[in-house]
């Protein structure tokens, strides 16, 4: 089967997937570095809403604003904030201080609004003066300041692009949930159809080997297929088909505790980071209601990394970050629109949690950012520095400069034990 043969049967086989959904070039990035303790980086997608997941209670603008929201809820520490009730399943990491959070955060991104734009500035690690120049992502750039790093130190997990790994950094694709499984003589067709395209061939093999396949059994272990066999003699039309089926087998969307049980599996071994992603943040419209479900998934990602790494639970930070915050003040549809400061979750045995990290600005009319939005106190990356420089020993001067281009990271918040 010739290349020209393959885009003929791209639109509805292998090519007409879009590669973001392909479990040949989805990425999960793998990676080991001369570290022990390790790092989980959650992005969550569509801005989440801080000031409902921590609700500022005790901020006597809050009930004027959201109404009876938290008023009944368990309080934190002081009494000023409290969780989100659909966070309740992690007091118990509150209480033994692996929980925490960090308020009145952004990145340098303002004003327009744009969950491209945001996610862009949040995963490139620069401020607005670098917006669109830089490429890669700040874990990578992490990675490429680090000798010795290899395939397999970090491990970007799922089915959409994940920039904030992206990078010159050596890195492994692949998601969790896409296994690729085939005899010999299926491998021995799919790899002449894709032996001439490095992107298609490499996936290929990785994907073979990450499934825990033997690559030189496929490679050796069969006779040649006939020109257009495969998959127990069918043609290649047959074959793409199948494959195609096993894509659509991937269900976007969920599987959010496979990908966080996944993480831990890699993260117990060779790996030291991982980053994957959760959506559904994005509400516009009755949040009450919406905004648990997001928040269940975000507490079910965190408990699974806890009961998987073990006793590796313990050298582990996990920063679950957004692009933006939203209003404070409910619209028309009881919805929150895109605004500006929000909140960091973080996580893990390493923290030194129990305790709220924020500068509180408060929400009257004259302390909010152009009068809509929670006004950012402390830059996001910044949390994510004084993590990475507490987990790895990384030097300041190369986290406000290499790392994320043009930062201050301000003063230690100490943040881990």
């Amino acid at each position: 089967m010739s290349r020209r043969d393959l885009l003929r049967f791209g639109a509805a086989g292998l090519i007409g997937c879009s590669l973001a959904a392909s479990p040949l070039v989805t990425p999960v990035t793998f990676a080991s570095a001369p570290w022990e303790n390790r790092l989980v980086v959650i992005i969550l997608r569509g801005a989440m809403d801080g000031v409902d997941v921590l609700r500022p209670v005790g901020d006597r603008h809050f009930a004027a604003l959201r109404g009876a929201a938290g008023q009944d809820d368990a309080r934190l520490g002081n009494g000023f904030f409290a969780m989100h009730p659909a966070l309740a399943p992690l007091a118990p990491l509150w209480s033994a201080g692996e929980l925490g959070f960090a308020h009145a955060v952004s990145t340098p991104y303002r004003d327009k609004r744009s969950h491209f734009d945001g996610q862009d500035v949040l995963e490139a690690g620069t401020d607005m003066d670098a917006f669109g120049r830089v490429r890669d992502g700040w874990l990578n750039r992490l990675l490429q300041s680090v000798p010795g790093t290899e395939a397999q130190t970090g491990f970007a997990i799922g089915r959409g692009d994940l920039r904030v790994l992206a990078g010159a950094a050596p890195v492994a694709n692949w998601a969790p949930d896409t296994a690729l499984t085939m005899d010999p003589q299926s491998f021995d067709l799919a790899e002449r159809i894709m032996h001439d395209d490095p992107l298609f061939r490499d996936a290929l093999y990785e994907a073979a080997e990450l499934s825990g396949n033997d690559l030189t059994m496929l490679m050796e272990g069969g006779p040649a297929a006939d020109e257009g066999a495969g998959f127990g003699g069918t043609d290649a039309g047959a074959m793409l088909s199948q494959m195609q089926e096993q894509m659509r087998g991937a269900r976007a969307g969920t599987g959010h505790v496979e990908l966080a049980a996944f993480a831990a599996s890699r993260l117990t071994g060779a790996s030291r980071i991982a980053a994957f992603s959760l959506g559904g943040w994005d509400t516009h419209a009755h949040q009450a209601r919406r905004i648990a479900a997001p928040m269940t998934r975000l507490a079910d990602c965190i408990a699974t990394l806890k009961d998987g790494l073990g006793p590796v639970w313990g050298k582990t930070c996990v920063l679950a970050m957004t692009e933006f915050g939203r209003t404070v003040r409910l619209n028309g549809s009881g919805g929150t629109d895109h605004g500006t400061g929000g909140a960091m979750v973080l996580a893990g045995g390493a923290l030194r949690g129990g305790q709220v990290w924020a500068d509180w600005p408060g929400l009257e009319d004259s302390d909010l950012y152009a009068r809509r939005d929670l006004m950012p106190t402390r830059d996001v990356r910044a949390i994510a520095a004084w993590a990475m420089r507490g987990l790895f020993g990384v030097d300041r001067s190369l986290l406000e400069t290499a790392v994320f281009p043009g930062l201050d990271m301000g003063r230690d918040l100490r943040l881990l034990r």
